[in-house]
């Protein structure tokens, strides 16, 4: 079907979109340990939330486990970029495992203030999503102090055990509005609640977020790249539907469905944190093989965030 018959007229690119520095490094990390060591290199869970990178890197002779109990004694194993538990660490260890720690130093940030702050006898709110990776890393580090919030209700239930000395932290991909009603009946709840000494949400979730609402007034449907469970990309497709446009999560242009399209002038493009740029490319062409021949990118500063490899990548080529 083509453009004409469909009324499609123009594709509107997010930027910024796509990788941002803590899966790049991470993905980066994966690739030069199997450079370096060769295969088999096993990653706890996938090492972003993307089935693009994760079938390239099993092309390439990563296995992907669910435990650091499914690998060989003595295996090479990445923790991936969602971080892991102090418990994890240490059965690792136990099992001999030569680890590689791609935790995004953004998440890393929150386990040191889940810590901290549990050294100092605080009640956690930790606002985010049960079962996700990241949350599971970040509660293990102060189990006996952390609670767990996904919602504004959840927010008016939550009992914690003291309220004078008590603070919240947030996952790091989470919905900067949804995030902010929380914290709102948090802090009404309990005046004395310290917040993060900076923002948890990270700049990439933040920046993606904010390039999807700058683009809903001239768009009648927006494609979010990025997989089924990937947070940040699922937080996308819903800012766009509160802003009254319909948003579909698609892995890659295999997945766009021509009766979407029905009545549509004007699509908008983004990607997630851990969608590679070439899915978008993808995309794209496929638009320009309907014969959509307007493509334009949104203007907007380029990130300029980068993280250095993991220490264990650094360290001289001849380390075994």
């Amino acid at each position: 079907m083509s453009a004409q018959s469909l009324s499609l007229r123009r594709l509107v690119l997010a930027a910024p979109r796509g990788y941002c520095a803590g899966v790049e490094r991470a993905v980066n990390a994966v690739e030069a340990a199997l450079d370096r060591w060769g295969p088999p290199i096993y990653v706890r869970k996938q090492i972003v939330h993307n089935r693009h990178v994760v079938r390239d890197l099993e092309r390439r002779g990563a296995i992907f486990v669910d435990s650091e109990e499914e690998a060989p004694v003595g295996a090479r194993l990445v923790f991936s970029a969602h971080g892991v538990s102090p418990a994890v660490r240490e059965q690792a260890h136990a099992r001999g495992h030569r680890t590689i720690d791609t935790t995004c130093p953004l998440v890393a940030k929150v386990h040191a203030e889940a810590r901290h702050y549990a050294a100092k006898g605080y009640s956690i709110i930790f606002v985010g999503h049960a079962g996700h990776e990241e949350v599971e890393g970040t509660m293990g580090e102060a189990p006996d102090n952390v609670l767990l919030v996904e919602t504004v209700e959840d927010a008016e239930r939550v009992q914690p055990t003291r309220s004078d000395r008590i603070a919240y932290l947030t996952q790091t991909t989470l919905s900067l509005d949804d995030t902010a009603a929380v914290v709102d009946v948090l802090r009404r709840r309990f005046p004395a609640i310290e917040a993060p000494p900076r923002e948890d949400i990270c700049y990439a979730t933040t920046n993606r977020q904010r390039a999807v609402k700058a683009m809903l007034g001239e768009i009648d449907l927006l494609l979010v790249i990025g997989s089924a469970n990937s947070s940040n990309s699922n937080r996308l497709v819903e800012v766009a539907r509160s802003g009254g446009v319909p948003a579909r999560l698609i892995d890659d242009e295999s997945e766009i469905d021509e009766a979407w399209l029905s009545g549509v002038e004007s699509v908008g493009v983004t990607a997630g944190a851990s969608a590679p740029e070439s899915v978008v490319g993808r995309v794209v062409s496929w638009f320009r093989e309907r014969g959509v021949g307007e493509i334009k990118t949104q203007d907007a500063d380029a990130e300029t965030v980068s993280f250095r490899g993991p220490v264990e990548l650094r360290q001289s080529s001849g380390v075994s």
